[in-house]
């Protein structure tokens, strides 16, 4: 499978299965639509495939020296055809996809738990507009995790780890510095038992940052391998979205207290995260916002939401969404000459490694590699289940007892959903997010289109970011 595509000015091609990555010009890139057709042996048949070329009635173009389009001649052609003919040969063209069987082999491997989601509180001072947990709630109550049922989830992680050394514990709510005593105390007992288990945790904290203060970051900084401060970008998008209880707005509380954070931990290992909704269409300046206010570690994601609410993405939306994408691609390669680069999270991909082909293939391991734990210990496959009864998979004191539920979720990759068949980007996004393909089709093996189209935009542009300073850095040399 092959994807082609323009985008600020560059002719990108993307071999699927191969992940290769070919910068081309006009003619390569136009020359490439008679292969679609051509079945494997043909491909490789240069006499065919100019032929038809000659014959098409289509006007073939190519760049000059001076990067002007002129008409290519038949000699050009020749050459082009046997430039891509030796990229089939040589395995970076139309090339067979070899997962599908390693998919078998990962499933017949024993299932260990590898990071836990604790949901230290279940209460939240806030009072976002577009917040899946109902203020804190979850579809339940408002309750903190006690250090007990914690310290139990941190036993149950070790227990079901297998070998694993390195292990994944998110501290999340509601806002989980409403219990930050058990936090810290958790952290405690966590670090009391890596030796003997021969285990590393690796704990994330994500905040609305309200509760910061000096004695937390310290702490942070010390003990969390990342930290997730949201805010969703101008003060005004961020204040209408994100209230306190209360109705006051929240930036001017957040702001100061997230860039003094930001900076005492070297402007790495955090995110600012923020939500965009039907309500700030033109993201991109809440983006750039956040990278003018100095941050450098910057995610703002599409808010997932019922199609009545009124802050929902539509499709009517998408080609704004698309564009604003681009927007920002382009702004941030500018930015990047001019020595003020920023990450942006959706932007980062590995074209070289990458996750491994299990992840590639299955995903974050939502309801086996990863669980989310409530207040009172039960297990769920990840925050965003939390709270539908038909998705508890057991509990910290018993572990994992609707086994053939965490099976399907195991069982749930690339290759068990329709859309991602044909899809480009399924070794990127791996299938996309499980629940989001439950609340939108009822199935964890459908697909939320909307969200596709935005994940394919942005798996665009990422490539399209990484072959503009590959070219900027030949072009150095």
């Amino acid at each position: 499978m092959v994807h082609r595509y323009l985008n600020n000015g560059y002719y990108i091609v993307l071999d699927v299965n191969s992940g290769s990555v070919h910068n081309v010009d006009k003619l390569v890139y136009d020359l490439l639509e008679i292969y679609e057709e051509l079945s494997d042996e043909n491909k490789l048949n240069q006499n065919l495939i100019v032929s038809k070329a000659l014959n098409s009635g289509f006007k073939y173009e190519m760049s000059d020296d001076d990067g002007k389009l002129v008409p290519a001649g038949e000699e050009d052609i020749k050459e082009a055809v046997g430039e891509i003919t030796e990229l089939i040969k040589g395995g970076m063209l139309y090339t067979k996809d070899v997962y599908e069987n390693a998919i078998e082999k990962f499933l017949e491997q024993p299932s260990l738990v590898k990071a836990l989601c604790l949901h230290i509180a279940h209460d939240c001072n806030l009072r976002c507009k577009y917040c899946f947990a109902e203020e804190g709630e979850y579809h339940g109550r408002r309750c903190l995790m006690s250090y007990e049922t914690g310290k139990k989830a941190l036993d149950f992680l070790v227990a079901n780890s297998g070998v694993r050394k390195n292990l994944e514990v998110d501290f999340f709510g509601g806002e989980p510095l409403m219990n930050f005593k058990v936090v810290k105390d958790l952290v405690r007992y966590g670090r009391s038992i890596e030796k003997e288990n021969n285990k590393r945790f690796r704990f994330t904290l994500t905040t609305n940052g309200t509760y910061l203060n000096d004695e937390i970051m310290e702490f942070a900084n010390k003990e969390m391998s990342n930290l997730v401060l949201s805010i969703d970008g101008r003060k005004e998008v961020n204040d209408a979205m994100r209230p306190m209880a209360g109705g006051k707005g929240t930036y001017d509380i957040i702001v100061p207290k997230f860039i003094k954070a930001a900076n005492s931990r070297d402007q790495m290992n955090y995110y600012v995260r923020g939500t965009y909704t039907h309500f700030n269409l033109d993201f991109s300046e809440d983006v750039l916002h956040l990278a003018d206010l100095g941050f450098k570690q910057i995610s703002v994601e599409p808010v997932v939401a019922p199609k009545d609410e009124a802050y929902a993405l539509k499709e009517e939306d998408l080609p704004i969404l698309l564009e604003q994408y681009d927007i920002l691609a382009k702004e941030m390669l500018k930015r990047s000459k001019e020595g003020r680069a920023f990450n942006f999270f959706h932007f980062m991909i590995d074209l070289d490694g990458g996750p491994c082909v299990y992840k590639r293939l299955s995903g974050c391991g939502a309801g086996c590699e990863y669980l989310a734990v409530t207040p009172w210990g039960d297990l769920y496959p990840c925050h965003q289940f939390v709270g539908e009864e038909q998705f508890k998979l057991g509990d910290v004191d018993n572990g994992i007892q609707k086994t053939e539920l965490s099976k399907q979720f195991r069982g749930s990759n690339v290759y068990t959903k329709e859309k991602c068949q044909n899809c480009f980007a399924k070794f990127y996004c791996s299938g996309g997010c499980a629940a989001n393909s439950y609340h939108f089709s009822g199935s964890i093996n459908g697909s939320y289109d909307v969200g596709c189209e935005l994940q394919k935009k942005r798996i665009e542009c990422a490539i399209m970011m990484k072959v503009a300073k590959m070219e900027e850095e030949e072009n150095e040399e």
